[in-house]
Formats: C-alpha cells, structure tokens, sequence
C-alpha cells in the first residue's frame, strides 16, 4: 500500500484534483473515470461524486493509494 500526505492550504481540493495531484490520475477524464468505476473511498466510503470537497481529516482510498489529509 502506498501511503501520502496531503496538506490542505486552502478550505477543500476537489476529489479529481486531488487525484490529479498525487499523481494517481493522468489527468480529470482519468480521474472522473475512477470516481465512476466506484474505485475511490473517502473515510472507507464509496464516493461517487466527482467534485467531493476533500477537506481535514479525510482519508482517501483508491487501489493501493491511501491519501491521508491534514
């Protein structure tokens, strides 16, 4: 499994941004295309909703890819 940290400098990221971000995701039709595949969790929950404001304390699954927020 691998483990990121991701530190929040604004209120939220987008799901798909953050995806992005981390590099997990080529690009958003990439990113878009795992939130459809009900491949990414957020807090151990299926999050199907694209632009899902990550915020503090969330924890982001997708594959192997834990993304912890702070």
């Amino acid at each position: 499994m691998k483990q990121h940290s991701f530190t929040l400098t604004t209120q939220y990221i987008e799901l798909i941004k953050l995806l992005k971000f981390i590099g997990i995701a080529s690009d958003g039709a990439d990113a878009k295309n795992l939130v459809e595949q009900n491949m990414v969790f957020s807090n151990g929950v299926p999050e199907l909703r694209k632009r899902y404001k990550v915020r503090v304390g969330d924890v982001i699954t997708c594959g192997d890819h834990t993304i912890t927020i702070s």
